[in-house]
């Protein structure tokens, strides 16, 4: 495993503030289940299509439709927990909670309050090199998603899209652990990084399936050790919950605007109200959305619709055997097998379809020299053409032949990056297109040798220059490169030079 200083909570002083403050944050991750159909009906979940075009019976709420559970979605939560390293309630239960909006054409949701399918767990966040915080957390429930109200299309209407509506949604609730929008952050890049490695979750933001509700709160210095001390949660302040966050800039942003606002109605002599708020990235600020709502307003229930949830431990059992390696697994032995720096681990295997490609470059070969190249030369491409990995013109296989015909001294360095370059905008077989330009290494000894003879015996006066400064042999070897068309070997001219010249 990863050798890591867990540090305690270190407080956000706020800036600006005439007294001291402490931030405190907790956060409820809403992420989309990876699954092709929705939790209580056949469904499909294929974003982007036609609006309400992924809508069954039961997610219309047309009378007398039943919901039916989706096992699929139901292991995914269970994978999930076991990712978090949390415990699995063997016997869980749905509950109604009921509010009116005009996408929620049931009036209600299903989700879990009392007892949910997964409970307490944690995610290791490393914050810089060797130095880690744990965020703790307090349970994973299953519930639907909503639909989606449209109001960009018509000056006086809004419209409803309800291909949304019953997507199963893991909702993974957090302790009030993170203390810096910094912190906040990288827990939300660490949790979607986790959740793609196990398959449950795509972790796409940009299409709203990953999304973070953000408690903040603010408190004096110490009022948080006591927290820990009593679990009295009066102690770390008033909070305000800001909805639907799906950027880690404007997650950042939101926290520092909404503990500035806090800090100064508190030292104005005011009273923090608990609401619900939202976060406006032009004006930089949160504003008003709903009082908070407590779990007494929504009503809640026991689902009349299902029974309570019960797995077996066999099959939790069976799905924890299945469980894939997980980033900090597999960075700590890319480390120790590959003979690589944590940073280089990090770049690797920050994505799950990173780690594959270079385990894929990297197996039996030099795993240094692979990363190199799939670091600098192959990310580095990718990240000038705006490309993803799965979108490489140039395969794991394609960049591994490159590097046997260089592990080989087939093809020189220079030559590499060449061959590179063409196998991106042509592609093909690496031996063969180099055989095709001509990029064969000359290794022959003895035409080296002729090489630098010439070159020395054309240049007396360099030669002169080169003995009373070792340093400017490196020009020889230069000339010699140039003369050979680039095919010699470097290090054996660079060897004849030093020997040629007496140095």
């Amino acid at each position: 495993m990863l050798d890591l200083t867990y540090e305690a909570p270190k407080a956000k002083r706020i800036a600006g503030a005439t007294h001291d403050w402490e931030l405190v944050i907790g956060m409820e991750i809403h992420a989309q289940v990876a699954s092709r159909a929705k939790l209580f009906s056949g469904a499909s979940t294929e974003f982007g299509k036609e609006p309400n075009s992924n809508v069954a019976f039961v997610d219309a709420a047309m009378p007398g439709m039943l919901p039916v559970i989706n096992e699929f979605c139901v292991a995914q939560a269970v994978r999930t927990g076991l990712g978090l390293k949390a415990g699995i309630n063997l016997v869980s239960a749905f509950d109604r909670k009921n509010y009116f909006y005009p996408d929620l054409p049931q009036g209600y949701q299903i989700s879990q309050l009392y007892h949910p399918i997964v409970g307490a767990g944690e995610v290791t966040v490393e914050m810089s090199p060797g130095i880690a915080r744990l965020v703790r957390i307090e349970r994973i429930h299953l519930e639907q998603d909503a639909g989606k109200s449209i109001h960009d299309m018509d000056p006086e209407m809004s419209f409803v899209d309800l291909n949304r509506t019953g997507v199963a949604l893991m909702e993974i609730v957090s302790r009030p652990d993170i203390r810096s929008p910094e912190e906040a952050a990288a827990y939300v890049l660490k949790l979607r990084q986790i959740l793609r490695y196990l398959g449950t979750c795509d972790g796409n933001m940009q299409n709203g399936n990953l999304r973070a509700d953000v408690n903040v709160s603010v408190c004096r210095p110490g009022q948080y050790e006591k927290y820990q001390q009593t679990q009295d949660f009066s102690h770390l302040g008033t909070r305000c919950e800001i909805k639907n966050m799906n950027s880690t800039r404007f997650i950042q942003a939101a926290i520092e605007s909404e503990a500035r606002r806090q800090i100064a109605i508190l030292e104005d002599g005011g009273t923090v109200r608990q609401e619900t708020r939202l976060y406006d990235p032009d004006r930089n600020e949160t504003r008003s959305m709903r009082s908070k709502e407590e779990a007494h307003d929504y009503r809640y229930f026991p689902c009349p619709d299902l029974l309570p949830l019960e797995i077996e431990q066999a099959w939790v059992d069976e799905i924890a055997a299945a469980m894939p390696e997980l980033p900090d697994a597999k960075k700590a032995r890319f480390v120790t097998d590959y003979g690589m720096t944590d940073y280089d681990a990090n770049v690797l295997t920050a994505e799950v379809e990173n780690a594959a490609f270079f385990e894929t470059v990297a197996r039996g070969r030099d795993g240094k020299i692979a990363a190199n190249w799939v670091i600098n030369e192959l990310f580095g491409r990718l990240n000038k053409e705006g490309l993803g990995i799965a979108d490489s013109p140039l395969s794991a296989a394609q960049l591994g032949g490159l590097l046997d015909l260089l592990g080989a001294g087939e093809i020189s360095g220079k030559m590499a990056k060449d061959l590179f370059d063409i196998l991106w905008k042509d592609g093909g077989d690496p031996a063969e297109v180099a055989a095709r330009h001509g990029m064969k290494q000359l290794t022959d000894t003895g035409a080296i040798e002729a090489a630098v003879d010439e070159v020395i015996a054309a240049n007396p006066g360099q030669v002169e220059k080169a003995k009373a400064n070792p340093k400017l042999a490196g020009w020889f070897v230069g000339q010699v490169l140039k003369a050979t068309g680039g095919k010699a070997n470097p290090a054996t001219v660079s060897q004849l030079v030093a020997q040629k010249l007496g140095l």
